[in-house]
């Protein structure tokens, strides 16, 4: 007889979701069973599996188990019945009775479910027991499952169950390890090295699960723990639990066959017990390990020095401690890439467990000075309290370096920053050589102290704070000068395709360089991990039937094979690192299950302005331009990059107009493609691709001469003085400035008076003439003379009212700044002719049309008006 009793309050979507408590006495082992009579609503079941959320779907029906056909069968058949069992969200829909036929009847066919029912039965269908199938045909599903752990990968983070199709955090009352070692083997995770209680839940997401579990720990899965209703309104605070589950689960210290404080590193995973490869060994990792086994503090690591001869392949996979870890499994941790080590290469470590003396402790009230080195004992001593990272880089070898000092985590000024300064940061973190040295915040700025400035490494210090420079805390900078890296070690994944977000061709970017990944011998497992890291959902399929890609680009590396412990593609042992590890027809193409279409600039339905951006700047309208192309954003090179040019990208982005054109990454050197060269615009284009310009990607440039811009949205009063510019701030092509328009104007004035006056004065000598010989005719010359008066101003104007072009003299430009370019000079341009005559008599003012490279607004105004008489 089952011994425990149902306690259900009626709102439970399934009998195992209510309360149960277990039997007193003898009361459940002699009672009578108990006889329900239910309406039809046909119920599933997963069968061929261990799991309770995965297998081949059985239904109810008529008082027999029968199975559903697979005609039609997709995802959103599968999220209904995920749903049904209380599994959470289907990640994948299987046919052909991939996990075994089931029994006898067949049910349904051709199942055409919108994925909103609330159970199977509610699905269109061919009818029940009408189908042209066999049990080759029968469906099956794998779901999220009755639990899973929220956090980075799937197998640490916090526990949430499913209830309604709905994720609940389960609370930290009453939760053992047992119950924690059921969970971690539920979702394949190896076992549960850690559990954190009294982890706080924001309010706003929603209550808490009312049960508490009670595993005995040899259980299959959560959903059969026996579990109890939270006492009053202990399961509501706001108070989770995190498990972290891993495939490593003890760590000891091998010498002369027994485990002591000292001796050659050894973990135990699924495989067994196997050494550790001393390949970027460090002090921080061994210091994780002393503590770990309650051994002090690191004294050394002598490579290899308790090697044991064993037949075992010693474990390759690089740790990245920073020293503070409570367990060398909390570590980051790479293996993707990593070659095989070689033959006795071991790590070994001695605490100070086996020593009289401890290890000092670090001292900062150590003096330093500006340009002063600290020796090597003393940088070992000061490693407990000095670290280093990268920030906002999307990973550990890339981004904004910060250094955690006296208790603070601070920035690097970019002042004197460059390649030899990036050199010590990479290698100090065990990230290969630096490939850029990034100033400006170009991954952002960073809050705190600034710790240092002016920093001049020579590239060989073990430490960035041994470098040279003006001593802690002494700068002259601001945040929006944060200095930055990126390492030959960094790594990023994308999936290439023309529309699809989560589908296309698997690309990793190592070395500097997007290269192809192989796809053998790649497992659902695999796919999952990649998806997940992508945000695409948690399963995938691989797509063999695409066109070969053929190309020149590298294919980076094979034989990848994820564990479900692994929480990102970084961490999957793999073949090694080569330029070459399969041929092109042999790369992977993905389709996840998250599939959407792109959004821009991803999309080929983007605006042009969409594909366009500034960063490194103080605001949105200044920075380093930057273009988005083949599925990448690039950045502009700075030959024939001026104000022309400028004011298209300013205009494009709804930034006013250009203040500045500035070269030689004034904003900070960008990465990857340098996408546009020898840019050529009019400043009246309504987009930067309607500029002329050498095809796409054709460059003989470099970084650190990638194009940047001001624009007037929001004007920078104090720009950084040590930055190079092409131009300064100079009128706006094919625009004028207010001055410049009431100079106009007020030459166009003087003009006409001059024309009046010389006429007034020539006609006046006439008369003097006249009257001499004529004094009986005053009154008839007068009348000649207002006659006069008028026509010189008709003989300037032609039929239509314009003036003739002979009747104007032509605007002078200063030819200066193109002569010194080595550009040749242009005509001058005339002035445009006036439409229209006023009433008064005077000509409304058109706007002029400019050359492409005014120099000022005092040359622009110069205009002589000296009429021949």
């Amino acid at each position: 007889m089952y011994n425990e009793k149902f306690q259900c309050e009626g709102q439970e979507p399934e009998l195992w979701l209510c309360p149960r408590v277990p039997c007193t006495g003898v009361s459940c082992k002699h009672g009578g069973g108990v006889e329900v009579i239910c309406s039809e609503t046909p119920k599933l079941l997963l069968v061929n599996t261990k799991s309770h959320c995965e297998g081949t779907v059985e239904i109810f029906h008529q008082g027999s188990w029968g199975t559903i056909c697979d005609d039609s069968w997709d995802l959103s058949d599968a999220q209904v019945a995920c749903r049904q069992l209380g599994c959470g969200v289907a990640l994948n829909f299987l046919i052909s009775a991939h996990f075994g036929e089931g029994s006898e009847p067949i049910w349904l066919d051709e199942v055409n479910c919108t994925g909103e029912e609330s159970h199977i039965g509610e699905c269109p269908s061919a009818g029940w027991g009408k189908h042209n199938c066999k049990h080759t045909e029968d469906v099956g599903v794998i779901c999220s499952g009755y639990m899973h752990l929220v956090g980075e990968g799937r197998c640490s983070g916090r526990v949430e169950v499913n209830s309604g199709g709905h994720w609940i955090p389960v609370s930290d009352v009453n939760f053992t390890l047992p119950t924690a070692q059921v969970i971690c083997a539920e979702l394949g995770c190896g076992k549960a090295v850690s559990v954190l209680r009294n982890v706080p839940f924001r309010e706003d997401r929603g209550s808490m699960w009312h049960e508490a579990f009670q595993c005995e720990g040899k259980e299959s899965q959560l959903w059969f723990c026996p579990r109890s209703p939270c006492h009053g309104d202990s399961c509501h605070r706001r108070r989770t639990v995190q498990v972290i589950c891993s495939d490593l689960t003890e760590i000891r210290l091998m010498k002369n066959g027994s485990s002591q404080c000292e001796g050659q590193v050894e973990v135990k995973s699924s495989a067994g017990w196997r050494a550790l490869c001393a390949s970027h060994w460090s002090t921080a990792n061994a210091d994780v390990v002393c503590h770990q086994l309650g051994c002090g503090v690191t004294v050394s690591t002598p490579k290899g020095a308790y090697f044991v001869e064993e037949g075992d392949e010693i474990w390759k996979a690089q740790f990245h401690c920073s020293g503070h870890e409570s367990f060398l499994w909390s570590c980051p941790m790479t293996a993707l890439g990593v070659p095989a080590c070689a033959h006795g290469n071991t790590a070994s470590v001695v605490c100070s467990e086996y020593k009289t003396k401890l290890r000092p402790q670090c001292k900062d009230s150590l003096p330093d000075t500006a340009g002063s080195t600290a020796s090597e004992v003393q940088d070992v001593n000061c490693s407990e309290s000095r670290q280093l990272r990268l920030v906002n880089g999307g990973s550990r070898c890339a981004g904004r370096v910060e250094i955690l000092h006296q208790g603070s985590w601070g920035t690097i000024c970019d002042d004197s920053w460059e390649l030899s300064d990036a050199h010590v940061v990479c290698r100090q973190l065990g990230c290969g050589v630096a490939l850029n040295a990034m100033v400006s915040a170009h991954f952002g700025q960073g809050s705190g102290p600034i710790w240092l400035d002016e920093m001049n490494c020579t590239g060989k210090e073990s430490h960035v704070w041994n470098c040279p420079s003006q001593g802690w805390e002494q700068h002259d900078c601001r945040h929006k000068e944060d200095a930055g890296v990126i390492c030959s070690e960094f790594l990023a994944l994308r999936l290439v395709s023309k529309d699809q977000e989560c589908s296309g061709w698997l690309e990793i970017f190592y070395n500097g360089t997007w290269g192809s990944v192989c796809r053998s011998p790649m497992d659902d497992v695999t796919l999952s991990v990649i998806c997940r890291q992508l945000g695409c959902g948690d399963s995938g399929t691989l797509n063999t039937s695409v066109p070969v890609r053929e190309d020149s680009r590298r294919q980076w590396v094979d034989g990848i094979q994820c564990r479900k412990t692994d929480a990102s593609l970084w961490q999957c042992p793999s073949d090694a690192w080569k330029q070459r590890s399969c041929l092109p027809r042999d790369t992977a193409y993905i389709t996840c299950a998250g599939l959407r279409p792109k959004s821009c600039p991803n999309s080929a339905h983007c605006t042009d302005t969409q594909k366009l951006r500034l960063r490194g700047g103080d605001n949105q309208c200044s920075g380093r331009v930057e273009v988005w192309h083949e599925g990448t954003w690039g950045t502009v090179c700075d030959d024939s990059w001026d104000l022309a040019e400028a004011e298209v990208v300013c205009q494009q982005l709804g930034c006013g107009h250009a203040l500045e054109a500035l070269g030689k990454a004034a904003f900070g050197p960008g990465n990857g493609s340098i996408w546009l060269d020898e840019v050529q615009c009019r400043g009246r284009e309504s987009s930067l691709w309607d500029c002329a310009r050498v095809p796409w990607g054709k460059s003989d440039c470099k970084h650190e001469e990638d194009a940047g811009v001001r624009c007037s949205d929001e004007r920078t009063t104090n720009p950084s003085i040590h930055r190079s510019t092409i131009s300064v701030s100079t009128p706006v092509p094919g625009f004028f400035s207010l001055p410049v328009i009431l100079c106009i104007i007020l030459g166009a004035l003087l003009f006409l008076l001059l024309i009046i006056l010389g006429t007034q004065i020539h006609k006046w000598k006439t008369e003097i003439r006249a009257l001499s010989t004529l004094e009986d005719r005053l009154n008839e010359a007068f009348y000649e003379e207002i006659d006069y008066l008028v026509k010189p101003q008709e003989d300037l104007i032609d039929n239509r009212g314009n003036l003739f072009e002979d009747s104007v003299t032509k605007l002078p430009y200063d030819t200066e700044e193109k002569e010194e370019s080595g550009e040749p000079e242009s005509a001058p341009e005339p002035l445009g002719q006036h439409d229209l005559i006023t009433e008064n008599g005077y000509d409304d003012v058109e706007e002029l049309p400019a050359p492409k490279f005014p120099t000022s607004a005092a040359e622009m105004s110069e205009v002589h008006f000296f009429p021949e008489n």
